[in-house]
């Protein structure tokens, strides 16, 4: 079952090592509440054999995945949405809000997870003094990580991942870092680029239908 598979993966996630000076790491994946609701949330949408496309992003954030141990899934969304009670603090995440009116649009939670698996290329997230950290914020974090990253991708790519083609949710330094690793490893046959959700609710807000738009017109051709 791809839910089994999905959730051996992150049993067996490690963290990665030699971060720079007072960079941490959000490792949500050793609560047991996080746990329980990663089980109920793999078996509910993913309880059955076929490959998914990724939708890639940068990495976990605190108040989403870093949360949760969804990806793009806050606590509101889990719970309104998703229909898995929490007890985790409802603060909002704009990307999450994004997500799931788009997934909406697609037809809801069932039938958008049913096609589509929301990734990223570090499987867990970063903090420092306090904010969110994206991997190539500081080039001696990316450094670290590449190797990391890379082996987690190809692991889940070859678990449960349609290799033929991914989003990058990202136009910008995500993309560019997925080509670049994609042409030396050959993870996927294409990589396509979609704005990233939480620029899009921070900066071009009066034009969330437009961008919902071109989520649907690029996911519905896959």
């Amino acid at each position: 079952m791809t839910s089994k598979k999905i959730l051996d993966f992150y049993r067996r996630l490690r963290l990665p090592a030699n971060l720079p000076p007072e960079v941490e790491v959000l490792d949500p994946f050793k609560d047991p509440r996080v746990q329980a609701i990663m089980e109920e949330f793999y078996h509910r949408f993913f309880d059955d054999d076929q490959p998914r496309v990724f939708l890639m992003g940068i990495n976990p954030g605190r108040f989403g995945a870093g949360v949760t141990g969804i990806t793009f899934t806050d606590p509101i969304r889990l719970q309104e949405v998703c229909g898995i009670e929490n007890d985790l603090d409802k603060k909002p995440e704009l990307s999450s809000r994004f997500i799931y009116q788009m997934i909406d649009a697609l037809g809801g939670p069932k039938s958008f997870y049913g096609k589509f698996f929301f990734s990223s290329v570090s499987p867990v997230g970063f903090v420092k003094a306090g904010k969110n950290l994206n991997y190539y914020d500081i080039p001696a974090l990316q450094r670290a990580l590449e190797t990391y990253m890379i082996d987690h991708m190809k692991e889940k790519i070859s678990l449960f991942g349609d290799d033929r083609i991914a989003f990058s949710l990202g136009q910008g330094k995500n993309f560019q870092y997925l080509q670049k690793i994609n042409q030396a490893h050959q993870l996927f046959q294409e990589i396509k680029p979609l704005p990233h959700p939480r620029w899009v609710m921070q900066y071009r807000l009066k034009r969330l239908d437009e961008f919902i738009g071109v989520y649907q017109k690029e996911l519905s051709q896959v």
